[in-house]
């Protein structure tokens, strides 16, 4: 857990940070977008301070937030996970965005790799089962680097294959696809893969199905998420 010496050497106070951070990855905004709006609020900062807070502070904050998230879901075994892969452009070279996410549309886990192939898909569902345990049901496409993966794993007969059957997954790309054309794609594979699982456990946090619900529970959960982001990293 992070302690409050976090922010110990720095001049600007934590609730500035954490809404700097919340603005740039929760929102698809650009360094310069954020910038004026923190001026709009009085707060004087360059958008390269914000650059270095959400470089410094995000995966700090993603970490607290997902600690608390697996404790919870490792406790449901029988769920059902939505496994896909993406192509995201990274300095002009293709790379493979392998994304998981549950029946609920939690993200699970995010992993960046050079190549779309069964090693890939192996490194990912492990990775994925190391952290969230293993699930009933893996629904997956057609792409036959997962039914070999989940062979060499053990766990070939929870795969499941249909035309509508992984549209949870699908959707779930679209926050990610509007925040890659904000930052106008990535420069690095590390950088990719620091946002993937910063911009993940944030869109977590604060995802409240909002058609889900009425309209005042909405306005609880979110007030009880924005509640909880302000004491992030807090002690």
């Amino acid at each position: 857990m992070t302690k409050p010496a976090s922010f110990k050497y720095f001049k600007t106070s934590p609730e500035i940070i954490r809404l700097a951070v919340m603005l740039y990855v929760r929102f698809p905004l650009s360094l310069r977008n954020v910038e004026d709006l923190l001026h709009e609020r009085g707060i004087d900062v360059s958008h390269e301070t914000v650059r270095y807070w959400w470089n410094r502070f995000g995966p700090m904050f993603a970490a607290e937030i997902r600690r608390k998230r697996v404790q919870q879901l490792r406790a449901f075994s029988k769920w059902k996970w939505h496994v896909d892969e993406v192509f995201v452009k990274v300095n002009g070279k293709r790379h493979c965005l392998w994304r998981a996410v549950d029946h609920e549309g939690e993200v699970l886990e995010a992993v960046v790799t050079k190549r779309r192939n069964k090693a890939a898909a192996l490194k990912f569902l492990k990775k994925l089962m190391k952290r969230h345990g293993k699930a009933e049901t893996v629904v997956t496409d057609r792409f036959a680097s997962y039914r070999a993966a989940l062979r060499e794993l053990g766990a070939l007969e929870k795969q499941r294959t249909g035309r509508w059957l992984n549209n949870r997954v699908e959707n779930s790309h679209l926050p990610f696809r509007r925040r890659e054309r904000a930052m106008q794609r990535f420069r690095r594979m590390r950088s990719l893969q620091k946002f993937a699982s910063v911009h993940s456990s944030v869109y977590n946090h604060f995802n409240q199905e909002r058609s889900l619900t009425s309209r005042d529970t909405f306005k609880l959960t979110r007030s009880a998420a924005l509640a909880e982001w302000r004491q992030l990293c807090s002690g």
